[in-house]
């Protein structure tokens, strides 16, 4: 009866965090759209919103802490809820990056963009897929799906390169761009950043299905 108790418990913990990742996915896609189209309340709205990210990242957190505590899970069970906990961090972090870009997104609403944005958009694209597979390879526990991430990885990474080297060019063209450049350099990163949280996730799902840890990061830089 407490296996199947706690069977329960950790189906309910996994919805959660896919609760928690979905909101996440949205969080991503309407900042990114809040800079493209200038949808100024669609950026207030994700940065409203981070505040309940943070909120689940907590709730999820006590309530593995507690299943510990209380059930003294063991082997696999005991390696889901250290995935748990250690995924919860990842998502909260993009989130957080999230938010960075919606607000400046609100910061650049009145002033036109020095060039158009075409990479960033793709950018933002390929961290929600990313997002998503690591998220359903965490449910399915497939370790395929989790490396599916990493020539998404590669992309998203010669993609960062790329729109440096573009925002480079604008700044030493003319000191006016310095300014905004900047501020799109810093969203370009915090989707690299996102991409980079989202293969931390699935690296957590091939340590839930195999037990042991590897570097999808690296293995993505190796192959650059």
């Amino acid at each position: 009866m407490a296996n199947e108790t706690l069977a329960y418990e950790l189906g309910k913990l996994k919805e959660e965090v896919l609760k928690m990742g979905r909101l996440l996915e949205e969080q991503v896609y309407k900042a990114v759209k809040s800079l493209v189209e200038k949808d100024i309340k669609l950026a207030e709205e994700v940065v409203k919103n981070d505040d309940i990210v943070d909120k689940m990242e907590v709730e999820i957190e006590e309530k593995a802490l507690r299943l510990i505590a209380l059930k003294q899970p063991m082997a696999g069970d005991l390696r889901l809820i250290a995935t748990v906990l250690r995924m919860v961090v990842d998502i909260e972090r993009m989130a957080d990056h999230a938010e960075s870009i919606a607000k400046i997104a609100v910061d650049l609403y009145e002033q036109a963009y020095i060039k158009p944005l075409i990479d960033i958009p793709r950018m933002g694209r390929i961290a929600q897929r990313m997002v998503e597979n690591a998220l359903s390879a965490f449910i399915s526990k497939n370790v395929e799906l989790a490396e599916s991430l990493i020539p998404m990885e590669k992309e998203m990474d010669a993609l960062y390169d790329q729109i440096f080297r573009e925002l480079l060019l604008y700044m030493m063209q003319d000191q006016k761009n310095i300014s905004q450049a900047t501020s799109l350099l810093i969203i370009a990163g915090d989707l690299e950043r996102i991409g980079d949280h989202a293969t931390n996730m699935a690296e957590m799902v091939i340590y839930l299905v195999e037990g042991k840890r590897v570097d999808l990061n690296k293995i993505a830089r190796k192959g650059r």
